[in-house]
C-alpha cells in the first residue's frame, strides 16, 4: 500500500512541476516576461495569494491565466489529497506494527532480551535464531529498526531505562544479553535488568578488563569480551589451524542446522527408563554422540563414562550431524 502512495506522489510532484514550467514558458512568450517576472507570476497565479499583475496582460496573458489557474487547482488539490492519504495511511500503518509487535511481545515467556543490535548483538540475534530460541531487541536507533524490523522483534528506546526493559518483557525472560558497545552503559543495564528479574541469567560484553569485575559485581553472570576472544581465536588458528577450523564448524552449519544440542535429563524421562548413559542408547537410536555431561550443580564432565549414572536437572551434551541433531530433537519431541 505504501508502495502505491508512493508511486502517487512521485506523479504529484510530476504535476506540480510541469505547472510551474507550463506557467513560466507561457508567461515567458505570450505576455514577453522576463524569466524571472515570469516565474514570479506563475509562482503567485498558482498559489492564489492575490498579488498583482507585474504588467498588464494582453487578452491572450489573461486567457493563459484563468487556465492555469483552473489547471493548477486540480493538480495541486490532488497533490495535497495524496501526500495527505499518504501520512495518514503510514501513520496507521506504524501503529498497527507496533501493536501486533507489543502483542507479541506480552505472549513471550522465557526469552532472551538483546539490548543492542550492533555487530555483537546481530551476530547473537543470528545465532539465537538458528536455534530457534524467541529473543526480543532493544535498539534506539530508528533506521537499524526500520531496516530489519520484518525480521525481528524490536522495543524502541535506551536499554538501560526500565520502562523500556519491561517493555521487552525482562521480568518474564529468561536471559539478557548486554551488547551495548560502552561499558558504562552495560554496566548500567545489568544492574537495571537485575534489580526487574533476580533470576534473570545475564550475559555482558565488555571492552575493558577493568570492567569486567564490575559487570560481575553489578549482577553479570557472565562476561564476554569479544577483542580478547578474537585475539585468542587467531592466535589459536596459528599453532593449530585445523583444530580451531574443525571447532568453528560444530556451532552451526547454517542458518537451521546445528552440529551440538544440549537437551536435559527431563526430555527423556517420561518416554524411557534410564540409569545412565548407556541406557539412553543415543547413538544407536539417532546418530548422535554423548560428549559432555554436566551436573545438577554445574559441574562440567566432558567424555564422560557410559556407566555415569544420571541425575535428575542434568544435562547431556551431544555431537551429531545437523540430520542426526533433528532426528534426535524429533525422536524426543525436544523444541
Amino acid at each position: 500500500m505504501l508502495k502505491l502512495f508512493r508511486s502517487k506522489i512521485y506523479l504529484a510532484i510530476i504535476l506540480m512541476v510541469m505547472v510551474l514550467l507550463f506557467g513560466a514558458l507561457g508567461y515567458r512568450f505570450i505576455a514577453d516576461y522576463s524569466w524571472v517576472e515570469a516565474f514570479y507570476m506563475t509562482i503567485i497565479t498558482v498559489t492564489t495569494v492575490g498579488f498583482g499583475e507585474i504588467r498588464p496582460l494582453s487578452t491572450e496573458g489573461k486567457i493563459f491565466t484563468v487556465f492555469l489557474i483552473i489547471l493548477s487547482v486540480f493538480i495541486f488539490a490532488y497533490a495535497l489529497t495524496v501526500i495527505t492519504e499518504y501520512i495518514l495511511s503510514r501513520n496507521s500503518l506504524q501503529l498497527l506494527k507496533k501493536k501486533k509487535v507489543r502483542n507479541q511481545i506480552e505472549n513471550l515467556k522465557d526469552h532472551v532480551v538483546v539490548c543492542g543490535f550492533g555487530r555483537n548483538g546481530m551476530q547473537a540475534a543470528e545465532r539465537l535464531e538458528a536455534y530457534k530460541k524467541p529473543f526480543v531487541v532493544i535498539e534506539r536507533d530508528k533506521e537499524i529498526i526500520e531496516k530489519y524490523e520484518d525480521e525481528v522483534l524490536f522495543v524502541e528506546g535506551d536499554a538501560n531505562e526500565d520502562e523500556v526493559l519491561l517493555l521487552a518483557g525482562v521480568e518474564r525472560a529468561q536471559y539478557l544479553i548486554a551488547a551495548l558497545p560502552d561499558d558504562a552503559v552495560n554496566l548500567f543495564v545489568v544492574l537495571s535488568a537485575r534489580q526487574l528479574n533476580s533470576k534473570l541469567f545475564i550475559i555482558s560484553r565488555a571492552s575493558l578488563i577493568t570492567s569486567q569485575k564490575k559487570l560481575q559485581l553489578a549482577g553479570a553472570n557472565k562476561v564476554i569480551m569479544p577483542d580478547k576472544i578474537g585475539g585468542d581465536h587467531m592466535a589459536s588458528l596459528v599453532v593449530m589451524p585445523d583444530l580451531i577450523t574443525f571447532m568453528d564448524k560444530l556451532g552451526t552449519e547454517g542458518k537451521n542446522t546445528t552440529n551440538l544440542e544440549e537437551v536435559a535429563i527431563e526430555n527423556f524421562s517420561n518416554q524411557m527408563d534410564y540409569n545412565s548413559l548407556r541406557d539412553l542408547d543415543l547413538r544407536r537410536k539417532t546418530g548422535c554422540t554423548i560428549i559432555g555431561y554436566i551436573e545438577p550443580n554445574g559441574n562440567y564432565i566432558i567424555n564422560p563414562e557410559a556407566d555415569l549414572k544420571l541425575e535428575p536437572k542434568s544435562k547431556v551434551i551431544v555431537l551429531g550431524r545437523p540430520e542426526q541433531i533433528r532426528k534426535l530433537n524429533e525422536m524426543f519431541h525436544i523444541s
